[in-house]
C-alpha cells in the first residue's frame, strides 16, 4: 500500500509540474543555467540534462518522422492536396525573401572583418550542383542508415514509399495498428517535452560556461547584422506572407509559433531535433495530421530562411573586405543562389557556414579568404546558430498553418 501511495504522490508531483506554463518553466530554467554558468563554471554534471535532453529529441526524431509519414500516407483518406503545394511555396518564397533582406542589411550596414588564418574543413561545396547532388544521393541511402544517421532527406524517400507500398497492402486493421505506434512515439515524445526546462538548464550552461558572456561582443556587428536580418525574416516578412495568404492580423499565430517552437530550437539549435516539438504544437493547433506529417520534416530539410541570411551577409561581408563592388543583379543573383543553396543546408556536414565558399565564389573571392570568413562564422556561432534554428523551425509549423487556415477559408 505504501508503495502504490508512493507512486500515486509522485505522479501527482508530475502532474503538478506539467499544469506550471511550459514557457515559464523554461524560462527558470533559462536563469538558473546562466546564473550557475558565471558562477560555477567548471560543475561539468550540470551540463548533462543538456545533452540528454538534445540525445533524446535526436533519438526519438528519426523513428517519429519515419512512423509519422508512413502511417499518415497509409490511413489517409485522401491525396496530399493544394494545402502541400502552398506550404512547399511559402518554404521557398519565405527563404528568398530572407536573402533579399540579408543584401538589404548588408547594403545599409556593410561588414569589414578581420581576417587571420585560413580555417581548416573538409568536402566543402562548391556550386549548387554539388549541393542538389548530395541531396538527391542522400534519397536513395540504405533507409537503416538514413535512421541511424537522422539522414531526413532519406528518411522521406523511404517513409513516403512506405506509405503508399502499406495503402495498397495492408488491411485496415494493420493501418490501424501502424497508426497506433506512431501515436506511441508521439506520447513518448510529449514526455521528453515536459522536461524541456531541465533539459535548456543544462545547454544554456554549456553555451555560457564554455565561450562566456563575452561572446556576445565578440564581432558584436556582424552578430548584429545577422541577428536583425533574421527577426527581421520573422517578425517582418513572414507576417506580411501570412497576411497576404490569410487576410488577417497573423501576428498572434506568429509569436504562438516562436514562443512554442522558437524557443526550443533556440537552444536544442537543431531543426531535425525540433520536429516533434513542431509535430505537437501542430496537432494543438488542429491540423490535418495528413498533411503536416509530411510538411514538418520536410519544412526542416528545406525551410531554411535563417541559413540564406547567414550564407548571403557572410558572403557580401567577404566581398567587402576583399574591397569588391557588389552590383544590384550580382545581389539578386546571390539571393538566388543562397535560397537554392539554403534548401540543402541541412545535407551538408557544417550546416549554412560550410556552404559560404560557394556563395563567395560568385564574386571570384580565393578559397583561402573565404574558409578564413567561415571561421569568423564558426566563432560566432554559438549565437547565430541559435537565432537560425529559431528562424527556421518556428517557419516550418507556421506556414503549415497558414497554409491549412486558408483552405479553409476558402471552404
Amino acid at each position: 500500500m505504501a508503495t502504490k501511495e508512493s507512486n500515486s504522490e509522485k505522479v501527482s508531483l508530475f502532474q503538478k509540474y506539467c499544469d506550471v506554463n511550459l514557457i515559464l518553466r523554461i524560462l527558470c530554467g533559462l536563469a538558473a543555467g546562466i546564473l550557475l554558468a558565471v558562477f560555477a563554471p567548471g560543475i561539468r554534471v550540470f551540463s548533462l540534462p543538456g545533452s540528454l535532453f538534445v540525445g533524446a529529441l535526436k533519438g526519438i526524431a528519426p523513428v517519429l518522422v519515419f512512423a509519422l509519414v508512413c502511417g499518415s500516407l497509409a490511413s489517409a483518406k485522401t491525396k496530399l492536396d493544394k494545402r502541400f503545394g502552398f506550404v512547399l511555396f511559402l518554404y521557398l518564397a519565405s527563404t528568398f525573401l530572407a536573402a533579399a533582406v540579408a543584401v538589404l542589411g548588408s547594403f545599409v550596414f556593410p561588414q569589414h572583418l578581420q581576417l587571420a588564418g585560413a580555417a581548416q574543413s573538409e568536402a566543402v561545396p562548391t556550386d549548387v550542383g554539388e549541393v542538389l547532388l548530395r541531396l538527391l544521393a542522400n534519397l536513395v541511402v540504405n533507409p537503416i542508415s538514413a535512421l541511424a544517421e537522422a539522414n531526413y532527406i532519406g528518411i522521406l524517400f523511404w517513409s513516403v514509399l512506405g506509405g503508399f507500398a502499406c495503402r495498397r497492402i495492408l488491411d485496415d486493421r494493420a493501418k490501424e495498428m501502424l497508426k497506433a505506434f506512431s501515436d506511441v512515439l508521439s506520447k513518448i515524445v510529449r514526455w521528453i517535452i515536459e522536461l524541456a526546462p531541465v533539459g535548456i538548464f543544462g545547454l544554456a550552461y554549456i553555451a555560457v560556461a564554455e565561450n562566456g558572456l563575452g561572446v556576445f561582443k565578440t564581432y558584436g556587428c556582424l552578430l548584429a547584422l545577422l541577428v536583425g536580418c533574421m527577426l527581421t525574416t520573422a517578425l517582418v516578412v513572414n507576417p506580411f506572407l501570412v497576411w497576404l495568404s490569410l487576410h488577417r492580423n497573423p501576428y498572434p499565430l506568429v509569436f504562438r509559433c516562436l514562443q512554442k517552437s522558437g524557443v526550443t530550437a533556440f537552444f536544442t539549435r537543431s531543426s531535425a531535433a525540433n520536429i516533434p516539438v513542431n509535430m505537437a504544437l501542430c496537432e494543438e493547433f488542429g491540423l490535418d495530421r495528413d498533411i503536416y506529417s509530411v510538411s514538418i520534416p520536410l519544412g526542416a530539410t528545406i525551410n531554411m530562411n535563417g541559413a540564406a541570411v547567414t550564407i548571403t551577409v557572410m558572403a557580401l561581408a567577404a566581398a567587402y573586405t576583399a574591397g569588391i563592388t557588389v552590383s544590384l543583379p550580382s545581389a539578386l543573383i546571390l539571393s538566388i543562389l543562397a535560397t537554392l543553396a539554403a534548401c540543402g543546408a541541412s545535407g551538408v556536414a557544417g550546416g549554412s557556414l560550410l556552404l559560404i565558399p560557394m556563395a563567395c565564389s560568385l564574386f571570384g573571392i580565393s578559397p583561402d579568404t573565404a574558409m578564413q570568413v567561415v571561421g569568423v562564422g564558426f566563432i560566432i556561432g554559438v549565437v547565430q546558430d541559435s537565432f537560425e534554428t529559431m528562424i527556421n523551425s518556428s517557419g516550418d509549423v507556421l506556414f503549415a498553418a497558414t497554409a491549412e487556415y486558408r483552405a479553409r477559408k476558402k471552404g
